[in-house]
């Protein structure tokens, strides 16, 4: 098979590899149609690691992806060949204190497509477990398919920040898991959504998708401009971007009591609380780590209609053309929001 292999910072190579084979009777086939380009992708293409994961050379990444089953184990039952499915990138062990409590999504032993210990899917062929393959049933397209994994982040981002009907909330940065959050809000029927951005065209594209107001923090004052509107301050803040100005924000911009969820991976090891503001406003904080049983819900709440992730996918590439996606995402360029490579 072919497969965009990373040969070192910066570099990717396509390469012919093995085709990987059914090991276990549990096991699925996968060919892979659509991978999408995730943020934490790039940390490992610009940077090797993210925080104490660091990958060896020569090493496959990507986890954002559809396929279609190509083969199955003998024990399989929950999809058959020829069957459009959603991965899900993420193999927790079951057996481990995390697991047992239900937080799969902190495992102490997860396997995770595209990081240390599990290749990613940027190549034609892949072998999950069953356990990781939801049929689409038809109902959502593959690049939607492919989508339901940043969704799924900001379904399960949304479900955590558990706010009630007619909150208002701001969501500081808008890529793809930015978006994401935005549309979850918006179904979990937020009145009040604000965004900011530093890229217009992201700005733009989530006033699109029915953000009540957008603001670029390198020309504006997002915070006075936010709480003229909102002088009691907000309900929740979701920070998206992972950057220090926008945690800073977030504290301004909460009403006490205020909830701040911190969904963006920053690229330092620490970050810093205004202390006295936190205290004083009685904030409370979730981190979010990945999803937990979110992939199907973000599959339902796509393929109902009752949102569109189709405007994120604003390129769309080859295998063969996977350094030019890369580049693009690392460098912001021409708009990009999600880079779609169609395998």
């Amino acid at each position: 098979m072919k497969a965009a292999v990373l040969t070192s910072l910066r570099r990717l190579e396509l390469m012919d590899l093995p085709d990987p084979k059914i090991e276990k009777d549990t096991d699925v086939l996968l060919k892979i149609e659509a991978v999408g380009v995730c943020g934490s992708d790039v940390h490992y293409y610009e940077t090797g690691r993210i925080g104490s994961q660091i990958i060896e050379y020569p090493f496959i990444i990507g986890h954002e992806c559809s396929a279609t089953v190509e083969a199955v184990g003998s024990s399989v039952s929950r999809v058959k060949v020829g069957d459009p499915v959603v991965v899900d990138p993420a193999i927790p062990c079951h057996e481990c204190d995390q697991c047992r409590k239900g937080r799969e999504n902190t495992c102490d032993n997860v396997l995770f497509l595209g990081s240390p210990g599990l290749g990613g899917c940027l190549c034609e062929y892949l072998v999950m477990p069953e356990e990781c393959c939801y049929p689409t049933e038809g109902a959502i397209t593959l690049e939607q398919a492919a989508l339901c994994e940043p969704f799924s982040i900001g379904a399960y981002t949304v479900k955590r920040a558990d706010f009630e009907q007619g909150a208002r909330v701001a969501v500081l940065g808008t890529g793809p898991i930015g978006l994401s959050v935005l549309l979850a809000a918006q179904v979990r029927q937020a009145s009040k959504v604000y965004v900011t951005d530093k890229i217009e065209a992201r700005l733009k594209a989530a006033q699109g998708a029915g953000a009540d107001w957008g603001g670029n923090p390198d020309k504006i004052d997002i915070v006075n401009k936010i709480l003229a509107a909102e002088p009691l301050g907000l309900d929740v803040v979701f920070e998206c971007c992972g950057q220090q100005e926008a945690l800073d924000q977030s504290f301004d911009l909460l009403q006490p009591g205020g909830l701040l969820v911190i969904v963006g991976t920053a690229r330092q090891d620490t970050v810093a609380f205004n202390v006295d503001k936190f205290r004083r406003k009685e904030l409370s904080i979730k981190y979010i780590r990945r999803q937990n049983h979110c992939v199907q819900s973000a599959m339902d709440i796509i393929g109902s209609g009752r949102t569109n992730v189709d405007f994120m996918v604003t390129h769309r590439f080859g295998l063969e053309q996977t350094r030019e996606a890369f580049d693009l995402v690392a460098e912001y360029g021409d708009g990009v929001i999600k880079a779609m490579i169609n395998i």
